[in-house]
């Protein structure tokens, strides 16, 4: 089973054929594919290719399942004894993909 590493929303993603995964907001409809150049490695069996930095030719390709929020995080600022508090809370925007090829 082959697999990557791909580089989206200034985060990386060890990924392969069938996973579901939520990453940084994306601009595209449900249901549309997306591809991923960013492809900073590709692994099938006992041989990797690592590129400098990204792969050369290499695609992800993907399908957008549904766009979302995650949970409220909750921030909470406190100061004993100065009459300080300060709360704030945080919902991030996300975009679960299904990753449906890897083209190396």
């Amino acid at each position: 089973m082959s697999y990557a590493v791909i580089k989206t929303g200034g985060k990386q993603y060890r990924v392969q054929q069938g996973d579901v995964l939520r990453v940084e907001l994306l601009n595209a409809e449900e249901g549309a594919s997306v591809n991923f150049d960013q492809v900073l490695l590709v692994g099938a069996g006992e041989t990797i290719t690592v590129g400098a930095p990204t792969v050369a030719g290499a695609t992800v390709s993907a399908t957008v399942r549904k766009h979302g929020r995650a949970d409220k995080v909750r921030i909470i600022k406190f100061r004993r004894r100065k009459h300080h508090k300060k709360q704030q809370g945080h919902r991030q925007h996300f975009t679960e993909v299904e990753i449906t090829g890897i083209n190396a």
